[in-house]
């Protein structure tokens, strides 16, 4: 987009701006470098918001869609080459190799650099350059977290204001504290030579998204989409964020954060890491079905997590929105984020549109329309075959739309966890649910996390690879020094009121290929499990990877699950485990030296465990 309101010439910027120097300087340097027609400081408005979105529609990149069925709210269609996060051109260029880490792509900073300013030297000609100040997290925080986004995407500067707080009192506040923020520059990489007609979805072919730890800052080249472009959510809230939090004594996770209140009032409340499409806003979102439960939730995405002054660790929520996968959302499925939809005010990318101006996708509803355009423009009906949606659509909107929101999402100081859950798609191997025996065990769990592969990255969709903590693509340093935070964070903490960690596997599958557990709100039953193993109340048996629930602990009345299908959805054999953990071993003599010895001794320990009974199965 060329024009917008409110825009000062190239080299002038708001008055507020100018009172922050370090700000004011580098906005100066990046328009220089780009060489935009004119910058635009946004202020968050709902009128500057209103105004981009009528530009947005008139250049078609934007649909306008039935304000009564979705009011104040748009469908969005990207260029098919811009569909997911582009891993393999996502960088961490610290200043050493060995800090980046084998999960990640590493280029010499300077090397970086240079190639970066080639691609950027006037990349924005012909389009307006936004500055969006926002903060991750709390404004009124005791240590907010600020950052910059600069951008040539008015897509960008419309998600932006939904998934973050933005515009003019985030910038008053950094003025006020004169405090530091994460320079972040995106731009789409297509500028505009005069007279030339801009397209639809601009983009290029190629695609950087790049960090620079130690200098806390991104760029991010060539894309318009998702976390490649809103800055705030994986670049900031993940992959930097993780590296301050290292340095600075917490943890930034691809964590849901959930409220679990039972019959007798007493409040839970639970982290759970999942890698993209594996279920997290479903379970954020949970319409819990086991009788006189409720659930509330905190955010189905990022949690950031620091310890208390009794040593209990702390998570808030840092996102104002969510972000989700459309495909499998659906009213029967999650009728929660399915209701905060229904309120409007969101932005949909790359799902299809229905007859009447609204929005489908697969799984939304219980029957499929007879006819949609479909997310690449073309006519669509059930006979094609394929999907009407892209895998990785996605919808965008306010968190405060959601209905089950707790009042907790607005406190300052987060909330005190009392369990974490690792899950990942696995048709076999892994059980139902798994309680660790210690936080050792537990960070051990999710260092081996596994899960089969989605759409919500480029690739080869359904192979089974290590994704520790569901942060594999997301993990801003050394993965093993990541490892050792997670374990020191263990040792800092008061053992009696760290939360307690779980792995679960709602996706295991029978040998016909069928689901063993139904998921959605039925896996309420298995956090009220949890729960009542915190407190002492639900029995276990011991296993050789941790506890499992005892025959009869699992609360499945009314589920109309058989006792086969439960017995299997729970079951460890030990000659699947044995092959699990020889794949486990492997990915940990990827880390080198760097692999904390804590956990090859939990590694040992749990393979002699295995060649105990092992014997004993063997001779029945």
């Amino acid at each position: 987009m060329k024009n917008s309101t409110q825009s000062a010439p190239v080299g002038g910027h708001s008055s507020v701006g100018d009172r922050h120097g370090r700000l004011a300087a580098w906005v100066d340097e990046m328009a220089a470098l780009t060489q935009p027609d004119q910058i635009h400081w946004v202020d968050g408005s709902e009128a500057e918001y209103s105004k981009l979105t009528d530009e947005l529609v008139e250049a078609g990149t934007l649909v306008r869609l039935n304000e009564e069925k979705f009011p104040k709210s748009f469908a969005a269609f990207s260029d098919p080459r811009d569909v997911a996060r582009v891993e393999e051109r996502t960088y961490i260029c610290s200043k050493h190799e060995r800090d980046a880490g084998f999960t990640n792509n590493w280029m010499a900073p300077a090397r970086m650099r240079k190639k970066l300013k080639e691609l950027f030297r006037g990349s924005m000609r012909g389009r307006t350059m936004y500055v969006i100040p926002f903060v991750m997290g709390h404004l009124d925080a005791e240590d907010p977290k600020f950052g910059i986004e600069i951008t040539d995407s008015a897509y960008v500067v419309a998600s932006m204001r939904i998934m973050a707080h933005t515009g003019t009192d985030v910038l008053n506040k950094m003025v006020e504290l004169n405090a530091d923020f994460v320079p972040a520059v995106h731009s789409v990489g297509a500028p505009l030579e005069p007279g030339q007609t801009d397209a639809m979805w601009p983009c290029n072919e190629e695609k950087w998204i790049v960090h620079f730890p130690e200098e806390r800052s991104i760029w991010s080249y060539g894309s318009g989409y998702g976390g490649n472009a809103l800055l705030g959510k994986k670049c900031y809230s993940l992959r930097i964020a993780s590296a301050m939090a290292r340095q600075e004594g917490w943890l930034a996770e691809h964590m849901l954060i959930l409220k679990l209140t039972s019959p007798e009032n007493q409040a839970h409340y639970i982290a759970a890491a999942f890698p993209s499409a594996c279920g997290k806003t479903n379970l954020a979102l949970l319409n819990p079905t086991v009788k006189g439960w409720t659930v509330e939730t905190l955010g189905d995405d990022i949690a950031w997590m620091k310890l208390g002054k009794e040593g209990e660790l702390r998570a808030v929520n840092p996102e104002a929105g969510l972000f989700g996968v459309a495909p499998g959302t659906g009213w029967d499925t999650n009728p929660n984020a399915m209701k905060a939809l229904a309120r409007g005010n969101t932005i949909f990318t790359n799902v299809a549109l229905t007859d009447d101006g609204g929005v489908w996708w697969e799984g939304m509803t219980p029957t499929t329309p007879d006819h949609l355009i479909d997310w690449t423009g073309l006519d669509w009906t059930p006979a094609l075959g394929r999907p009407a949606a892209h895998p990785n659509s996605r919808f965008c909107t306010p968190i405060s739309q959601v209905a089950i929101l707790a009042e907790e999402y607005y406190q300052p100081d987060g909330v005190p966890l009392s369990a974490i859950f690792f899950g990942g798609r696995r048709k076999t191997t892994i059980p139902l649910v798994t309680q660790s025996r210690d936080w050792t065990s537990g960070v051990f769990m999710g260092s081996t996390l596994s899960s089969e592969t989605t759409a919500a990255a480029a690739g080869e969709v359904g192979v089974v690879r290590r994704d520790p903590m569901a942060m594999l693509p997301f993990i801003g340093y050394n993965a093993g020094d990541y490892l050792k935070h997670w374990l020191a964070m263990g040792k800092k903490g008061n053992p009696e009121r760290l939360p307690q960690i779980f792995l679960v596997n709602w996706f295991r599958r029978d040998h016909d290929g069928s689901f063993l557990w139904p998921g959605f709100g039925e896996n309420s039953r298995v956090l009220k499990w949890a729960i009542e193993r915190i407190q002492g109340r639900a029995a276990a048996k011991e296993t050789p990877i941790g506890f499992v629930p005892a025959q009869g602990s699992i609360d499945v009345e009314g589920m109309g699950i058989t006792a086969e299908q439960l017995r299997t959805a729970l079951a460890v054999d030990p000659d699947e485990w044995q092959t699990e953990t020889d794949s486990t071993a492997k990915w940990y003599e990827r880390f080198g030296e760097s692999l904390p010895e804590e956990l090859w001794l939990e590694q040992a320990h749990l393979e002699d465990r295995l060649a105990r009974v092992r014997p004993i199965i063997s001779s029945r």
